[in-house]
């Protein structure tokens, strides 16, 4: 670096862009001699005159007016919905009776899990079963407590 000359240095003040990198804004609807006339609206028309609301459909009727409104409270969303298992079902997973519980069911196939179970009085059960579910039928309450068991909501 022999030659080196301080005065040669490229400095931030010297630089401009390239010749013709920066062009001037057109100005649109200023006068037939710049742009003026249509100033890129085309010609005529409602588009060509002033600005058209959002969701202007051309008078067709809007999407905004065709969907039906919503009216209204609804308590479906807050619905329970059990898995149901009869009684005659339950005298065929335990013949031996013991002790029932929604673990033991999903393990034997008679419901699906992180769900609540509902035991109905449909059939009949003769074994002493300690039955513990979400929810009971008063029937099955009933049939289960004559036949011996126990009843457990959880």
């Amino acid at each position: 670096m022999s030659d080196y000359n301080p005065d040669e240095l490229l400095k931030l003040h010297h630089l401009r862009p390239a010749p013709g990198a920066n062009k001037a804004k057109i100005r649109k609807g200023r006068g037939e001699a710049s742009k003026g006339k249509t100033a890129g609206r085309g010609t005529k028309g409602t588009k060509a005159r002033n600005t058209v609301r959002p969701g202007f459909e051309g008078g067709q009727m809007p999407l905004i007016r065709r969907v039906p409104k919503l009216k209204g409270f609804s308590n479906a969303r807050f619905k329970k919905t059990y898995q149901v298992v009869n009684l005659d079902k339950l005298s065929e997973l335990f013949p031996e009776g013991g002790e029932v519980t929604v673990a033991t069911l999903v393990a034997k196939g008679a419901v699906r899990k992180n769900e609540l179970v509902k035991v109905l009085g449909t059939g009949e059960i003769t074994v002493a079963v300690q039955v513990s579910a979400d929810a009971f039928s008063a029937s099955a309450k009933e049939k289960i407590t004559a036949a011996g068991g126990t009843v457990t909501e959880l």
